[in-house]
């Protein structure tokens, strides 16, 4: 039986918050753990969307708080599945603030988490394969094995002479050619 296949947009999701006291700080911008806790939920239901699974976040990359988003702004955090592997997938999430009286908009922040599908028990599930249709999905899925194993390197879990797809930036001019 030949594995079953999605799109990106399969497991597009959008959700949008308002940012209220609760959610700030003392200067009155949202506190960067909030707006984690947004990505986090924004990437998973895309995450389940794609599996059709319980998932589990394994991974948040470098999130970089460049723009500060103010008391009243409306977020948007529009998350898809960028490549899928065996069990785990990578997620894209996009994050846009809006002061709607000024009128202004501004992408504020972008982030790839990792979740992977579990069964009821909690073990890992094959899910399945994801098929990029547009040139932008196509350049996340390409830069996802190299995402993966840079992410693998820096947890311990492979050593950087198996990050086959790393292995330029690791040893450039020491390549093994065998």
């Amino acid at each position: 039986m030949a594995k079953q296949t999605k799109k990106p947009s399969d497991s597009c999701v959008t959700m949008t918050e308002l940012v209220l006291p609760n959610d700030t700080n003392t200067l009155n911008n949202l506190m960067g753990g909030r707006l984690m806790h947004w990505m986090d939920v924004v990437s998973a239901i895309a995450a389940q969307k794609h599996s059709n699974r319980i998932v589990v976040t394994a991974s948040a990359d470098n999130i970089s708080f460049n723009h500060a988003i103010e008391l009243g702004d409306v977020v948007t955090l529009t998350a898809k599945v960028s490549r899928a592997f065996n069990s785990s997938m990578e997620v894209y999430i996009e994050v846009y603030a809006e002061n709607i009286p000024s009128g202004t908009k501004f992408k504020s922040h972008s982030a790839f988490f990792t979740f992977v599908a579990v069964d009821q028990g909690g073990r890992p599930i094959d899910i399945p394969e994801l098929i990029p249709e547009t040139e932008e999905e196509q350049e996340l899925y390409d830069g996802a094995l190299r995402r993966r194993q840079l992410r693998l390197v820096l947890a311990k879990r492979m050593k950087p002479e198996e990050a086959t797809e790393l292995k330029n930036l690791f040893f450039e001019g020491q390549i093994d050619k065998k």
